[in-house]
């Protein structure tokens, strides 16, 4: 079993930052993309960023392109997800996701995966 547990939500005013934090436990494999996702109320669940494990190839979502970035620890078995920039339609619940394979795996294809596992949630919220 692996468990994800994301950190770092918070309150934080327009054009601000904050720093997500997914750490990976129990029965890991190299070969898997990691990424984010989001929830606002009312609204669908949207695809974020993600990260191959292997290479650091990195997908985003054209609505963060740009001001966030995604990123990897090997040694903390952690994705991080730096949000710059930050705008109020930004307010979410950030979920922290992977999918591990044995054949090909790509980035661009994250948002489709039926993904492993999920974390339980982290809330973003971007207010003055």
């Amino acid at each position: 079993q692996v468990q994800l547990v994301e950190s770092g939500g918070g309150l934080v005013q327009p054009g601000g930052s904050l720093r997500l934090s997914c750490v990976a436990s129990g029965r890991t494999f190299i070969n898997n993309v990691m990424g984010w996702f989001r929830q606002a109320p009312e609204k669908e669940r949207e695809f974020v960023a993600a990260i191959k494990w292997s290479d650091s190839r990195t997908n985003y979502a054209d609505s963060v392109k740009g001001r966030f970035t995604i990123s990897r620890d090997n040694a903390k078995n952690t994705a991080y997800l730096q949000m710059n920039s930050l705008k109020p339609e930004d307010t979410a619940v950030y979920y922290c996701a992977v999918k591990y394979g044995t054949g090909l795996l790509s980035p661009d294809r994250f948002a489709h995966y039926a993904m492993d596992y999920w974390g339980k949630g982290t809330l973003v919220t971007v207010s003055s």
